[in-house]
């Protein structure tokens, strides 16, 4: 295992799975590194995917701590790097280096009734965190996952979110009305009003886009969640990884060091340039 968190490691991608189509696509791809490499990492941090020749960009870890056999990365297709990653078939191989960033505290929340918020892609940083959650069962109360996309079929992780159902409370929402969908039809943070969740003993954690976090978040706040009890994840433009380029900070703080993880507490106090 190289220990220089600088350096790439070899890994093989094993598997992909097409998750979402159209301009925005979304794709999921299993990793397996290369020699005996890989890394130890925990809920919420990230790592830097390379495809030489083209550069490198920073993803979030989409498997749970626990899974030791590959990484998840579940990315959409926004640019050069991501573009050139979706074009990629399973056999061929990238770089990766991490992990970087802190971490959920999900020890911390044991006992506690947790809320889990997404939308869009922003399911895959908070993913782990359901996993590891419903893995341990019995070490937290309740557990429910608000999920929407803004079509049936931008919905993320759609198989997987229907199986946590028994486990977990699962509400899935699209934001406007279509045939044969008989879930919710709104934006996220009007099905959690239309579903208001109490925040004694709990903790709720959202990822998203900014103006659906923005939402979420006064929402929350309105039901009592104390700003304490209220986490999110933000990825704003991290290019090094290890706090030395300046491209990620927001106010004192460089997110690849810092962050990604904040609790609102934390959060609300930089400047909002996230």
């Amino acid at each position: 295992m190289n220990a220089n968190v600088y350096l790439p490691q070899l890994a093989r991608i094993a598997h992909i799975k097409d998750e979402v189509g159209g301009a925005r696509a979304i794709k999921t791809f299993r990793v397996e590194f290369l020699d005996g490499g890989g890394f130890e990492h925990e809920c919420g941090q990230c790592a830097m995917i390379s495809v030489f020749g083209k550069g490198e960009s920073m993803i979030s870890i989409a498997s749970a701590p626990s899974i030791k056999d590959y990484k998840q990365f579940s990315i959409m297709r926004v640019g050069r790097v991501t573009a050139a990653i979706h074009d990629m078939q399973v056999g061929d191989v990238i770089g990766v280096r991490g992990p970087y960033g802190n971490r959920f505290p999900v020890a911390d929340w044991k006992g506690r009734n947790l809320t889990f918020i997404g939308g869009g892609c922003g399911l895959a940083p908070i993913w782990p965190v359901i996993q590891t959650a419903v893995a341990n069962r019995g070490d937290f109360g309740n557990i429910t996952v608000f999920y929407g996309g803004r079509t049936s079929r931008d919905i993320l992780y759609r198989a997987e979110l229907e199986k946590l159902r028994g486990m977990a409370d699962v509400h899935l929402s699209v934001d406007s009305p279509e045939e044969g969908w008989e879930g919710y039809c709104g934006f996220v943070p009007a099905n959690i009003m239309d579903k208001p969740q109490s925040p004694e003993n709990a903790i709720a954690i959202t990822c998203g886009p900014p103006i659906m976090i923005k939402y979420v978040i006064g929402n929350l706040s309105a039901m009592g969640f104390a700003d304490e009890q209220i986490y999110t994840t933000i990825e704003n433009k991290m290019k090094c990884g290890v706090g030395k380029c300046g491209r990620c900070n927001v106010g004192k703080d460089y997110v690849c060091v810092k962050g990604p993880v904040y609790s609102w507490a934390e959060l609300k106090g930089l400047p909002q340039e996230y």
